[in-house]
């Protein structure tokens, strides 16, 4: 971190904020990544304490929610693939994963072309946010195991879908959604990074909305499944990632 506030003020792409603006590189990457999983898997912890409770209770009721919803919303979806074909077709698992990839991807590469190492440490932290994000995922999707709107048999019942999905969280599992926290996390980087530009978190979170929204068009996931995915990637990011160290 920089020893004086003005050294951040005045970089053409920094907020002013040192909590979103640390700076990061590969070498300490790993002790970084190890930093945020313990802060991630001890937040229990600050509840206990009585801390955040108010964000996680909003979470969660919105979860359930949408939970006691998705029964009805589901299916809505479903019976409409064919009139949906020309919407979701630019939107299928392996094309949107790579959307994604492709942000901190570009960032990386322009940021070294340009030597501008304010950009390689923003595509580097959107690497470590997305990681963070996906190992939290895997773990929820390990113990919930809940079925995909697509694998629900045609006129077959959308309420008991936890626990009897596949027995791999990457592939049978869908809550919450991998794509949502995956997207908001490196959505947020950039938003946060790069929030003196007013339209980028604008257009940073309008396409992390227009991919998340997809999984459910597609009846790859839950509209739960997606809201706490979103929730998940926002709230790892904006809380343990981008906190000063």
């Amino acid at each position: 971190m920089p020893d004086a506030p003005s050294e951040i003020e005045f970089h053409p792409h920094h907020g002013g904020d040192p909590a979103s603006d640390r700076k990061v590189s590969w070498r300490s990457l790993p002790k970084d990544f190890l930093h945020d999983q313990k802060s991630v898997w001890t937040f229990p912890a600050g509840l206990a304490k009585g801390k955040h409770w108010v964000p996680t209770l909003a979470i969660a009721g919105g979860t359930a929610v949408l939970i006691a919803t998705d029964k009805y919303t589901a299916p809505y979806f479903r019976n409409h693939q064919g009139q949906l074909d020309d919407i979701n077709d630019p939107f299928n698992a392996y094309i949107t994963t790579a959307e994604v990839v492709a942000v901190p991807a570009a960032l990386m590469v322009a940021g070294y072309k340009r030597q501008d190492d304010y950009q390689v440490q923003t595509a580097i932290l959107c690497g470590e946010a997305y990681a963070n994000s996906a190992i939290v995922d895997l773990a929820m999707k390990a113990v919930t195991r809940r079925k995909r709107p697509i694998d629900v048999p045609l006129n077959g019942s959308f309420n008991d879908t936890f626990f009897s999905g596949g027995q791999s969280p990457f592939r049978g599992s869908s809550f919450p959604s991998g794509h949502a926290a995956g997207v908001f996390s490196v959505a947020t980087v950039v938003a946060e990074r790069y929030r003196n530009h007013k339209w980028v978190p604008w257009l940073a979170y309008s396409f992390a909305a227009v991919i998340s929204f997809s999984r459910v068009t597609t009846s790859a996931h839950f509209a739960s499944d997606v809201f706490l995915g979103a929730a998940l990637g926002y709230t790892a990011t904006k809380y343990t990632v981008l906190q000063p160290r």
